[in-house]
């Protein structure tokens, strides 16, 4: 019995995506829910998956072609791989790529590639010497880095242009929908909003010997879960917008809309581009609860498993280019929000504390607003609240 193979439903924010990258091959035989392709939105990378369990004998769609929502991409055979054998023993299975003498399962190709794992050295285990899985699994040679370059580069569907006797090389990479989606915005932003932005520092002693003294004790407390600087700041953000709800309005047309919630974005850095998935309800949040959603925010933005829910609304955005050793910046609104607080490198500074010169880890905020709604009184007030509540914690405790 043949089973369509369809593009997800997408939400009423993403008209279309374009078609990634197929896993799979007219031929191969799949399992149900093995990873058969990639539809990339302009917000996240949508897996189709197969629906049931048989061989996939037509493709309609090609790498590179728009995709709309629900529309028909490919069409599976439902059936085992022993429907069609008169002896089980001597069935043969459907063609796929053939390493070390044996076929390879495309969940276990995949996870390869990801790996950087050369098939060659995997022994299989399934039926008939197959490379399953949990084979890739359990076995950690690493894949040359010139086989793996060439699988990436052939992803990226690359094409070199030699320039000159000297062979001076180029290379010319198709803009992804998501990067080109980001590109807009950024350019919408800086032509459709009055933004300014504002500066302060932070000495952080405070917060780095409390996470000193209780990181371990922490840690144990809340399974694993490492106490980190974003949980503060998390916190630190979410009293002072109670105390200055307009830097946690947005602008809609004419009207002004103020929130009685304060949803943070936390800006993320992928390969894929900058995403920002959001803390729902962050002022019902603990520290640990942030810290643990900001760690699993993290680990599926690398994986591309954030989801579209996951990434949108939210009413103000922290983002921490310190950890990439930036000292200083001008962060970018993320619209319809009205303004977003940047976080710098901590770095030990000269400063003049009680009458005295001391040498002290400080960081420098920078806050970017839109100045169309907010003033620069309150802007500023708002980052001083952030300063000081930043530089004695207990205050976050106590929401004082």
């Amino acid at each position: 019995m043949a089973t369509d193979i369809k593009a997800p439903s997408y939400p009423e924010s993403v008209q279309e995506g374009t078609l990634s990258h197929w896993h799979v091959k007219a031929g191969d035989f799949l399992t149900r829910d093995d990873l058969i392709v990639d539809i990339e939105t302009d917000k996240v990378v949508l897996e189709v998956v197969a629906p049931v369990t048989g061989t996939l004998i037509e493709v309609f769609k090609q790498e590179g072609d728009i995709i709309l929502s629900n529309e028909l991409v490919g069409r599976m055979e439902e059936g085992s791989l022993t429907d069609s054998a008169e002896d089980p023993s001597e069935q043969k299975l459907p063609p796929s790529i053939e390493d070390n003498d044996g076929l390879v399962n495309p969940a276990a190709r995949k996870l390869a590639e990801e790996r950087g794992i050369d098939l060659l050295h995997v022994k299989g285990t399934g039926r008939g010497g197959r490379i399953t899985k949990e084979d890739v699994v359990n076995h950690d040679k690493p894949r040359d880095n010139s086989v793996k370059e060439t699988i990436q580069e052939a992803r990226q569907g690359s094409s070199m242009l030699a320039l000159g006797g000297d062979e001076r090389v180029q290379r010319r990479v198709a803009m992804t929908r998501m990067r080109s989606r980001i590109s807009e915005r950024l350019l919408e932003v800086t032509q459709t909003t009055a933004s300014l932005t504002t500066f302060n520092e932070v000495d952080m002693s405070a917060l780095i010997n409390l996470r000193k003294q209780y990181q371990e004790e922490f840690t144990k407390m809340h399974n694993g879960t490492r106490l980190g600087y974003m949980g503060f700041f998390v916190k630190a953000t979410v009293e002072a917008l109670k105390r200055f709800p307009l830097v946690n309005a947005s602008i809609d047309d004419n009207d002004i809309v103020y929130h009685g919630y304060q949803d943070i974005g936390v800006a993320v850095s992928t390969d894929r581009g900058l995403v920002v998935p959001v803390l729902r309800n962050a002022e019902n949040m603990s520290i640990a609860s942030v810290e643990n959603g900001i760690s699993e925010f993290a680990s599926k933005a690398r994986d591309g498993k954030l989801t579209i829910d996951e990434m949108t609304g939210g009413t103000f955005t922290i983002t921490n280019g310190g950890v990439y050793g930036s000292l200083i910046s001008t962060p970018i609104i993320n619209p319809p929000q009205t303004a977003i607080l940047g976080m710098h490198k901590i770095q030990e500074r000269v400063v003049a504390h009680q009458g005295q010169v001391v040498i002290r880890p400080m960081m420098y905020l920078a806050l970017s607003y839109d100045h169309r709604l907010i003033d620069g009184k309150e802007a500023v007030r708002f980052l001083v609240t952030c300063k000081e509540l930043l530089e004695d914690p207990a205050k976050i405790l106590l929401e004082i």
